[in-house]
C-alpha cells in the first residue's frame, strides 16, 4: 500500500533573539528543520543554505535510491557551506544542524546530524529516532550523568558536530512506514523547553497538524523559549 503524506510547518522567532536562524522545507516527499548554530557567524545562512540544497529531493525517488539522495544532498549542502566561508571569511564557524524524513509512500530515509530532532508517534507510543549529536548526550552515554540531569545541564547547548563545511557524519536510517505513523521533527527551541511526554500528549490530542504545530510551538513560546516545528501523517 502507498501511503501519502499529510503535513505542515510553523516557525517563530521567539523571545530570545531577533532573528529566526532556522530553515524549513515540508513537501510531500522531504521534511526538513536545520539550525543555525547560535552565536556563531552566519548561522541564519548556514541553514538557508542546506535547505535550500535539499529541497530538490522533494520529488519522486526510488526505495532503492533513497538513501544515497540523502547521502548526496547533504554532502552537497556541507560543500556549498564550505564555499561561502572561503567567499567571506568572516563567516568561518558558521554550521547548522539538519534532521530530515524523505519519504516515498513506500519507505522512508531518516538523515540527521546536530540536535534538532524528529520524534515518530505509532501505535499510541512516541520514540525519539534521532540521537543528539551534543556534549551531554556523550556524558549520558558514558553513564556520567543521566537523562534527566541532561535536560536542565548548562552544556546542553554545546553540539559536537553539524555542517560547517568540514568533516561530518551524519546518521542515516532506512525504514518502512506505517499507516497512522506521526512524525514531528523541530529544532532544539521546542525540544530544549517542552518535555517529550508533553510533546508526546499534543501529538495525540491534535489530529490536525497545522493545529498540531501551532500547539507545540505555542507550548514553546509559554516556556520562553523558540521553536520551529513540522508535524506529518502519512495515511
Amino acid at each position: 500500500m502507498t501511503l501519502k503524506l499529510r503535513y505542515a510547518a510553523v516557525s517563530d522567532t521567539g523571545l530570545i533573539r531577533s532573528a529566526n536562524q532556522d530553515s524549513v522545507h515540508a513537501g510531500p516527499r522531504l521534511l526538513a528543520v536545520a539550525d543555525g548554530m547560535g552565536g556563531m557567524a552566519a548561522g541564519d545562512l548556514a541553514s538557508r543554505i542546506v535547505i535550500e540544497t535539499v529541497a530538490p529531493l522533494d520529488r519522486e525517488i526510488s526505495d532503492d535510491g533513497l538513501l544515497d539522495a540523502v547521502r548526496d544532498a547533504l554532502d552537497a549542502a556541507n560543500g556549498r557551506i564550505r564555499e561561502a566561508v572561503a567567499e567571506d571569511p568572516s563567516r568561518d564557524g558558521m554550521g547548522t544542524t539538519l534532521t530530515a524524513v524523505l519519504f516515498t509512500g513506500t519507505a522512508l530515509a531518516l538523515a540527521h546530524v546536530g540536535d534538532s530532532r524528529a520524534y515518530l508517534l505509532r501505535d499510541g507510543h512516541m520514540q525519539q529516532m534521532t540521537r543528539d549529536d551534543t556534549f551531554v548526550q556523550m556524558l549520558v552515554d558514558e553513564g556520567v550523568i543521566t537523562p534527566e540531569q541532561a535536560s536542565s545541564h548548562p552544556r546542553r547547548a554545546v553540539v559536537t558536530q553539524a555542517l560547517q563545511g568540514g568533516e561530518a557524519n551524519p546518521a542515516y536510517t532506512f525504514m518502512r512506514p506505517i499507516a497512522g505513523d506521526r512524525w514531528m521533527l523541530c529544532s532544539d527551541g521546542l525540544s530544549n523547553v517542552v518535555s517529550a511526554e508533553t510533546i508526546g500528549e499534543t501529538l495525540k490530542e491534535y489530529a490536525d497538524q497545522r493545529d498540531c504545530a501551532r500547539r507545540l510551538v505555542d507550548l514553546a513560546l509559554r516556556a520562553g523559549g523558540r521553536t520551529t516545528s513540522r508535524w506529518s501523517s502519512p495515511t
